[in-house]
């Protein structure tokens, strides 16, 4: 598989964990407002090398997620900003464009120094 994006969190925003029992996680770069920092798991800017699709693997260090819908903001707010709203329900749709979702499974553990990536089987 293809590395298409790869960074690490550097911060966890102090309101995180009300997300994350929504099953939910909102991931921004270290360029995000001040506003929006303490729902966030922040991250390194990084480069999205690729197009984010259906089927692609997300992964948390070693814990991985098969993507199961791309919203139509996603690649370019994750571009833009490493920003997008993962659900963690397995979904095939969400209200919401900049969400993606991912298979259901047990939520991720994060910390500072968590590897984020984004591994697809297509061709680039």
């Amino acid at each position: 598989m293809k590395t298409i994006y790869e960074s690490a969190v550097t911060e966890i925003g102090a309101d995180v964990d009300m997300f994350l029992e929504e099953k939910m996680m909102i991931i921004f770069n270290e360029s995000a407002p001040q506003e929006l920092r303490d729902i966030a798991i922040l991250h390194r800017i990084a480069p999205l090398e690729g197009h984010i699709t259906v089927g692609d693997v997300l992964a948390f260090d070693e814990q991985s997620y098969k993507i199961t819908f791309v919203g139509e903001k996603v690649n370019e707010t994750v571009s833009e900003f490493g920003h997008c709203t993962i659900s963690f329900t397995g979904a095939d749709h969400a209200d919401l464009p900049g969400t993606l979702c991912v298979e259901a499974k047990e939520m991720p553990t994060i910390s500072t120094s968590t590897k984020i990536t984004i591994k697809t089987a297509r061709e680039a």
